[in-house]
């Protein structure tokens, strides 16, 4: 990205500091220094006003940040110099007196570490001043998050072609990722989640070293981390023995709520509306009670990010805006259906990024 995009990013978190009556932002979420920097390294913090930003960091990442981000200035702390002590010389030459912090990222450790130093500047906690501008992702976003799709229906579909009765979960699981990063990925954006039979009723089940042949299906959540750390999310289902009219009715119930909620996405839409389409679909169904998480979240840089797709979320649709549609039905003792795709808000509707078939007649294989 141009460092223009950089610079178009943190004129667009400035623009907030009136609201929230601050006259700087000390950024320490990793995944906001890196929107709005481009430095794609950790332990560093960027430190913006209406006058300049500054990246701070130490000698480790000189020069990754050189090649990343050459026209950004740039303090480099010594092996004697601690974060708070350099924070506190910047904040203190720039006369920033009410200086706003990441609430969602800072420890208390190092807030009383700032507040030990900085005896002349108000430490205001805020919440999401940059998440809310990565909501709506741009052009490069889009088509690096359409990649990360990409990395992983290849590796899912190579890995599904490969198995045997005698893989457990933990051993698809490595073979999944495995396949992904042959296609570009950098690895996971997320552990798999690879659970067979009853163990699918656990919504977010760590892979065993149970077979996956225990059982007549299994669940796979999974998504590719790319190169740029955008992030895919991704959720299917498995026959791989005897189908019994129980699992058939359950994945088609869910099948359709996952189906019939993406047709409500648009611009301008609830997200505790699109919830609802699918919800009422699983309850009238008689599985109410057994869907018991939001509908989906948003995805980008993290692999949850805002917005949130529940019963309560007011957040309204808007195109750039990329969210999971991930319906679920868990049963204890029996086992649990999910069925996720990654869509795109746009200005017509909406545009389904996973393609992975996911019909009643095309999850069944022979191992």
């Amino acid at each position: 990205m141009s460092a223009q995009k950089f610079e178009k990013r943190r004129a667009k978190v400035i623009r907030q500091f009136r609201q929230h009556e601050v006259d700087g932002l000390l950024v320490t979420n990793e995944k906001n220094v890196s929107y709005l920097t481009g430095f794609s390294g950790e332990d560093s913090y960027l430190l913006l006003n209406k006058k300049q930003a500054v990246l701070l960091s130490d000698s480790r990442f000189t020069t990754q940040i050189e090649e990343e981000c050459p026209d950004l200035k740039t303090c480099i702390r010594g092996p004697r110099q601690n974060m708070s002590g350099m924070i506190s010389q910047l904040v203190n030459q720039s006369e920033t007196s009410n200086l706003a912090i990441e609430s969602s990222s800072m420890t208390v450790q190092a807030l009383e570490g700032l507040k030990s130093v900085l005896k002349n500047t108000h430490l205001k906690p805020v919440s999401e001043m940059v998440e809310n501008i990565r909501l709506i992702k741009d052009r490069e976003e889009i088509s690096k998050i359409k990649e990360a799709v990409v990395q992983a229906e290849r590796g899912f579909e190579s890995m599904k072609a490969s198995l045997i009765g005698t893989d457990t979960e933990l051993q698809v699981a490595h073979q999944l990722e495995h396949w992904m990063r042959r296609f570009g990925a950098s690895g996971n954006s997320f552990s798999p989640i690879i659970a067979v039979g009853e163990r699918s009723a656990l919504p977010h089940a760590r892979p065993t070293y149970g077979l996956i042949s225990g059982s007549g299906f299994l669940l796979v959540d999974w998504g590719a981390d790319h190169e740029s750390g955008y992030k895919s999310d991704l959720t299917r289902m498995i026959v791989t023995g005897k189908v019994s009219s129980k699992l058939e009715k359950v994945y088609r119930l869910v099948l359709k709520a996952n189906e019939k909620a993406i047709q409500a996405v648009r611009a301008g839409v609830r997200c505790c509306d699109v919830d609802s389409v699918a919800r009422k679909i699983i309850e009238n169904g008689g599985y109410g009670k057994k869907f018991g998480h939001g509908l989906g979240h948003g995805l980008g840089l993290d692999v949850h990010e805002g917005p949130r797709v529940g019963p309560t979320s007011e957040t309204v649709l808007e195109p750039g805006m990329i969210i999971t549609i991930e319906p679920g039905i868990y049963l204890p003792g029996w086992g649990g259906v999910r069925i996720e795709d990654d869509i795109l808000v746009t200005k017509e509707g909406y545009e389904v990024l996973s393609s992975i078939p996911k019909g009643w007649d095309t999850v069944r294989i022979g191992i």
